[in-house]
């Protein structure tokens, strides 16, 4: 009985030895199930071709393929790399100081118009640089370079806690690896804290405010404090221009000299809040509560409330003297028992308004609409030159 070492073509590893016996046809069908593939033809260690069992001898060493043509095991790869398109070899990179052990395959077969894959496809094409280990130099950053090898290898975007997604992103963009790129833009949006538009507490302006020197302007332009509970604070000389103040709650509160130009008060409560000198030029008070109110300022300056939308409001026992209440919309409003002295009221509309009990000296109601306006228990006469409607 003769016997033979078997080899896959072109591989002188994992040989196995098997006894010969039969016809040819036997021999392959032995070689396909010890080397786990389909036997077509053997060659002998020259790449001669063997097509009849009489030429083998005892102790012969075959190489066994599966239709290719036959591969010298002592090259080193190169041409079964050529012949076959397949880069399985082991390859060892040096990122940034951090050695990464992968194939050639992981490297080129997943985005082969990648950097990398262009690097490695065929050996020394780039010419890559080799530390005296014999691993590839890469002057990136491992930690970011990682989750890029990783993914070429599964197919899935994993990246460790504490690594920053934009460094990854950036080194995909610049090793070209496209179906990643995508990925980590959805990852970078989703891992956004979503936008907060919850309104400030109380709690958090106090801060605010404590953090605050008292001859600096605070800034709140544009902020939300719907809902807030901002009574008894002081809060001089802020500014509140477009900011979100609806429902809140301002009661006794000081906004001497505060800026409020067009921000939204519909719905709050300022009853017997301080607002001399305040400013709510084209504001939104409608439904607001100002009762008990003092806008009028020993020093002269007057509160501004031009273009203020103040529909359906209750000032009733405000002092507003010299306020500026042109343009505005009083329509529904109760400004009964109100000192109105001075105060400039030209062009505004005061449709059913109640104003029982108002001191409207010298108050300029020129161009008002007064229509089904309220005027009884006036303390002082209301003069036909003050008002021509």
């Amino acid at each position: 009985m003769r016997r033979v070492t078997l080899f896959v073509d072109g591989s002188a590893r994992n040989g196995k030895v098997v006894a010969v016996y039969g016809t040819l046809s036997d021999l392959l069908s032995v070689a396909s199930n010890k080397l786990g593939i389909k036997a077509t033809s053997v060659y002998n260690g020259k790449g001669g071709l063997i097509d009849d069992i009489a030429l083998i001898r005892d102790d012969d060493v075959l190489f066994v393929c599966e239709g290719e043509p036959f591969i010298d095991p002592q090259t080193d790869g190169r041409a079964q790399e050529e012949l076959t398109g397949s880069h399985t070899d082991w390859l060892t990179l040096n990122v940034g100081g951090r050695y990464f052990t992968t194939t050639r395959s992981t490297l080129v077969n997943k985005e082969p118009d990648s950097m990398l894959a262009h690097m490695f496809k065929d050996k020394d094409a780039w010419g890559n640089k080799q530390d005296p280990r014999g691993a590839f130099l890469i002057d990136r950053s491992p930690e970011y370079f990682e989750p890029i090898l990783n993914y070429l290898r599964h197919g899935q975007l994993i990246v460790n806690d504490g690594i920053n997604l934009l460094g990854v992103l950036e080194e995909a963009r610049f090793f070209g690896i496209d179906s990643l790129i995508e990925h980590l833009e959805i990852a970078i949006k989703n891992s956004q804290p979503a936008e907060d538009h919850s309104p400030i507490s109380r709690k958090e302006f106090v801060r605010f405010l404590l953090a605050t020197p008292t001859k600096s302007e605070l800034r709140c332009q544009g902020l939300n404090f719907s809902g807030a509970d901002l009574s008894r604070l002081d809060l001089r000389y802020i500014n509140f221009k477009m900011a979100n103040l609806s429902r809140c709650n301002l009661a006794h509160a000081n906004l001497c000299c505060a800026n409020l130009e067009r921000a939204d008060l519909s719905g709050s409560v300022l009853d017997c809040a301080n607002l001399q000198g305040v400013k709510m030029l084209c504001s939104n008070a409608e439904g607001a509560s100002l009762k008990g109110c003092n806008f009028e300022d020993p020093s002269g300056l007057k509160a501004n409330l031009e273009g203020a939308n103040l529909k359906g409001v209750d000032m009733e026992g405000s002092q507003m003297t010299g306020i500026n209440l042109r343009v505005a919309t009083l329509k529904n409003a109760k400004l009964k028992n109100c000192n109105l002295r001075g105060a400039t009221l030209a062009g505004t509309d005061l449709e059913n308004c109640d104003l029982s009990g108002c001191d409207l000296q010298e108050a300029n109601l020129r161009g008002s609409n007064v229509k089904g306006a309220i005027f009884e228990e006036m303390l002082t006469p209301l003069h036909m030159s003050q008002s021509v409607r």
